[in-house]
């Protein structure tokens, strides 16, 4: 599988405050990267820096073999970077349907559209018509997810997506990430439920403190029980 997502170097700040230390992570097509780390590790830094919302200071960003580390969110979206922000971002005044149509891309095609969407997550077509605002956060978040899959994006950031839910709806969370692995949905999310994170994820990689300590394949991770309890305090 070839690389289709890379950041190499990346030092951000806000302001004078260094919060990312060379930071460097690929994802490959069709496989499934979890960010890892405690609260202020840097997890959504580097979102936001892969994103283009925080520019880098320094080091690069590679979406399928071209340069975009300087370009604006809204140009990394039509190139086919799909975000999920850890607060979700709903528009609460619009209903479920109304935040659907906003997700799609002018000129991006793919597998995705209203009637996949609902069969992906039946629960929104049950209430198309209600406002977003009213919607509980499990339901949220499913939305969130939904309307970037909208945009048919080529790789589908997750971030902390099981934050702030009930165990019942982050097994559905769980449900629904495996299946578009099965679909061969390229995913990057960032996460501290560990359990939650090695059930659905090819590859980890481990922030802390703004500096990246370890990367490994799932099945090497599961092992480093030593990594676990010190960067994840398991």
């Amino acid at each position: 599988m070839g690389v289709i997502l890379e950041a190499t170097g990346l030092n951000t700040y806000y302001g004078r405050s260094h919060i990312l230390f060379d930071v460097n992570l690929d994802v490959r097509a069709g496989e499934t990267v979890c960010l890892m780390g405690r609260n202020g590790a840097g997890k959504t830094t580097t979102f936001r820096s892969l994103m283009g919302l925080t520019l880098p200071r320094e080091g690069r960003v590679m979406f399928r073999d071209r340069d975009c580390t300087r370009l604006p969110p809204y140009r990394k979206a039509r190139l086919g970077m799909g975000l999920v922000p850890e607060d979700r971002r709903v528009f609460g005044p619009f209903t479920v349907r109304e935040n659907l149509e906003m997700g799609r891309i002018p000129g991006r095609k793919g597998p995705w559209d209203l009637d996949t969407v609902f069969h992906q997550f039946p629960v929104l077509e049950r209430m198309v018509h209600r406002l977003g605002g009213t919607l509980s956060g499990g339901e949220q978040q499913m939305l969130a997810i939904a309307r970037a899959l909208m945009g048919n994006p080529d790789v589908l950031m997750l971030d902390e997506p099981s934050e702030g839910l009930s165990p019942v709806i982050v097994v559905r969370l769980k449900e629904l990430i495996l299946s578009l692995k099965e679909h061969k949905t390229t995913i990057l999310l960032s996460e501290q439920n560990i359990r939650f994170a090695m059930a659905v994820s090819d590859r980890v990689v481990v922030i802390d403190k703004g500096h990246v300590v370890y990367k490994g394949a799932i099945e090497e991770f599961r092992r480093e029980e030593s990594i676990q309890k010190r960067y994840l305090a398991v």
